[in-house]
């Protein structure tokens, strides 16, 4: 069982959202499912399922994960579909070129899953209209904004009523597409990267984030001391994905962890506080 001293930021957290400033109703953010740490499952539940597929999301809602990273890319015809990487190479057999520069009919006929296992063969990438239907009502979405979309998937969320159960991935340094989603969609929530955590005081006075993005290279025990001061909770890319990585970032009291291994973070975490 965790010590009371280790649960003390979670604590602290809830109380941070009685009174962060930036006017939202704290009580609508979804609570953790796993030993009061966030699960985000990186592209999905993607072990040895193709990644940013609506399989992958599929496995992280049957794991209990809080959130599914997706990232947002504008095919030529200009639908939203979750791709990471700006080009198709990756990920199918013979195709090559930009995500920009194909008509979503186009991508439907790439098959992304045959280049991890004969089980996948046939999957393809998915709209994210397609995963917002999925998830909605099941788990939350971490949305990365590879493109400067904000308009078209504000729609979408609150078509499917996924605003208050989403977060907004973008760097600090992008203030305006902070701000455009703090106006087309106050009901979710910014979570801006602030970089170095000398910036964390300046961004959340601009921005009044419930949370921050960070990643190994940054994160410090100070860092997420200096975020909860600041009102905001603190949710960070792993970099090793081990216990061993893993207890440091959870005696940190680091709030949420974004990772590759969402199975074996939530068994980790159930024994670890048992």
């Amino acid at each position: 069982m965790r010590s009371s001293i280790k649960f003390y930021p979670v604590i602290v957290l809830s109380f941070l959202f009685l009174i962060n400033v930036s006017g939202q109703d704290k009580k609508d953010f979804p609570r953790p499912k796993n030993r009061g740490v966030y699960v985000i499952a990186h592209r999905g539940a993607h072990e040895g399922i193709p990644e940013n597929s609506l399989p992958a999301f599929q496995k992280a809602i049957d794991l209990g994960c809080d959130f599914v990273e997706i990232d947002t890319r504008r095919t030529k015809d200009g639908v939203i579909v979750s791709v990471h990487n700006s080009t198709v190479d990756k990920y199918v057999k013979g195709y090559k070129g930009k995500v920009k520069d194909f008509t979503l009919a186009e991508l439907k006929k790439m098959d992304i899953g045959s280049k991890v296992g004969k089980k996948w063969k046939g999957t393809r990438i998915p709209t994210v209209e397609e995963i917002f239907k999925l998830c909605s009502g099941k788990i939350g979405v971490y949305i990365d904004l590879k493109e400067a979309v904000v308009p078209e998937v504000t729609e979408l969320l609150k078509k499917y009523d996924m605003a208050s159960h989403a977060v907004w991935y973008i760097p600090a340094s992008h203030m305006k597409e902070i701000m455009q989603v703090k106006e087309l969609c106050p009901e979710s929530y910014v979570m801006p990267d602030p970089g170095n955590e000398k910036n964390i005081a300046r961004v959340t006075a601009k921005a009044h984030p419930l949370v921050l993005a960070t990643d190994m290279g940054e994160l410090s025990k100070n860092y997420v001391r200096m975020a909860h001061e600041n009102g905001a909770m603190v949710f960070v890319d792993e970099k090793e994905g081990t216990p061993e990585e893993w207890d440091r970032i959870i005696d940190w009291g680091t709030d949420g962890i974004q990772t590759d291994r969402p199975y074996e973070l939530i068994e980790y975490l159930n024994k670890k506080q048992k």
